[in-house]
């Protein structure tokens, strides 16, 4: 249950702290993969061994967190009015994110003077992301939120097909009233077990870091970045600028720092960094925002939703990636063709939510309806992609982060007194994977000062 704790936590020795051992590992990636990359190459498993160990849990957490959540506000208008406002700021910052991306590229022009022939490029490269493209279409998206079967919707591996289920149960649970309380405690039972196992899958985070670091070095080479350096400072230098400033003067007029929040989550971005996925921390993300005075079940109806519909980072990359190809190729794309760009990216974006390799499916998908732009032209920024893969996941959860506390605030569920605490580090932080002991339902104070 969420209290008022300020007690300074007792210090825990460095070394064992999660932070400083993905730190080192994320280092200890970078120089193998950087002098031995062969080695480096080698230690692929690693990183997808612990990728998968994560997405082994996140069916069952974001089941188990929805479903109790929806059934225990014993309010479906409550459940319903989150999901909406959580769309209404989904649309709107990633679309914003979408236009910054478009405007950053007019005005640094990353591709201008690269003169690509066209015929040059090796189009059979991008030939396998192009096909996924063709079948992640919007209309098939929204039919894929629709699992085949119950069960296959937590083997699918589909975030979306397992909130859709939560939410059926979850208002089905709400409806038996005092005949499902049993079901409604087994399950919150379930999900300490659940996230019981998440802090032991946690433990190998520093190891799955690691590989998937020297992996990236050793594979693709500090030098691939050096040809297209202006590429791919301009996203990482755009992501810098979204999360610092628009985010930013979020959550100052949220009453909050958003440099405090980078600092509190700073676990979770750092395992992010070295898997290039955001999944990965997804669960502790999930338990660190609870911990923090947010709702239980606002963070775990919002966050899930945000992996498919708040992809800030993802829709950045694809606006500045798309006119990179066509200034690299000579392409002149006039004011009408470039709004057309944008309304299709904002469909594409939703159409390929969830998919591996998203950001790149997702600018096969955009320039395959644009005409004007050579889809081929993707093979230039091939190899530099998994870099800024790195940065579309950072700045995705970063906006997850703050976009969960933003309708927490607007549903007055969000402790004022115990976030504050939680950013300045007076709070013990929680055990990772650990959820808070009690549900809580009751509204949570809220601070009208602003810092």
């Amino acid at each position: 249950m969420h209290g008022t704790i300020t007690a300074t936590p007792a210090k825990r020795k460095l070394w064992k702290s999660l932070y400083f051992q993905v730190v080192v590992a994320v280092t200890l990636g970078i120089l193998i993969g950087h002098f031995a990359p062969g080695l480096g190459a080698a230690m692929r498993p690693l990183g997808d061994g612990f990728i998968k160990l994560v997405k082994m849990v996140i069916a069952p957490v974001i089941f188990l967190t929805v479903s109790t959540g929806i059934a225990g506000m014993g309010n479906l208008g409550k459940a319903g009015r989150i999901g909406g406002k959580a769309m209404a700021y989904f649309l709107f910052f990633s679309t914003l994110a979408l236009i910054v991306g478009m405007v950053v590229a007019n005005v640094v022009r990353p591709g201008g003077g690269m003169n690509i022939d066209v015929h040059s490029l090796d189009a059979a490269s991008v030939s396998t992301y192009v096909e996924k493209a063709k079948d992640h279409t919007f209309s098939d998206f929204l039919l894929q939120i629709i699992p085949t079967t119950t069960a296959s919707a937590f083997t699918s591996g589909e975030i979306l097909q397992v909130l859709f289920v939560a939410i059926v149960f979850g208002i089905s649970l709400s409806q038996m009233g005092k005949r499902g309380e049993p079901i409604l405690t087994f399950f919150r039972q379930l999900t300490e077990l659940v996230f019981g196992v998440v802090r032991i899958v946690m433990l190998a985070a520093p190891v799955g870091a690691f590989g998937a670091m020297a992996f990236t070095i050793g594979r693709f080479g500090i030098g691939s970045v050096i040809s297209l350096i202006w590429l791919v400072a301009t996203f990482y230098l755009t992501s810098i600028l979204f999360i610092t400033v628009i985010l930013g003067l979020v959550t100052r007029a949220m009453g909050f720092s958003i440099f405090k929040l980078l600092r509190y989550l700073r676990e979770e971005l750092l395992i992010v960094l070295g898997t290039s996925s955001s999944e990965s921390a997804l669960p502790t993300l999930m338990s660190k925002l609870e911990n923090a005075g947010c709702d239980r079940p606002i963070v775990g109806l919002v966050v899930p939703m945000g992996y498919s519909f708040n992809l800030d980072g993802t829709n950045i990359y694809m606006t500045i990636a798309a006119l990179f190809v066509a200034q690299a190729t000579n392409v002149h794309l006039s004011l009408g063709e470039q709004t057309a760009l944008l309304l299709v990216a904002m469909v594409s974006s939703k159409g390929a939510a969830g998919v591996t390799g998203a950001g790149f499916v997702t600018l096969a998908a955009t320039l395959s309806v644009v005409p004007s732009i050579p889809v081929s032209g993707m093979a230039i920024i091939l190899g530099v992609d998994k870099f800024m893969s790195e940065c579309r996941s950072l700045t995705n959860i970063i906006g997850n982060a703050v976009a969960t506390i933003v309708v927490a605030r607007w549903e007055g569920q969000l402790d004022m007194t115990r976030l504050n605490d939680a950013l300045a580090g007076r709070l013990p932080p929680p055990q990772i994977g650990d959820p808070l002991a009690e549900e809580d339902t009751t509204p949570k104070p809220v601070s009208h000062s602003f810092h």
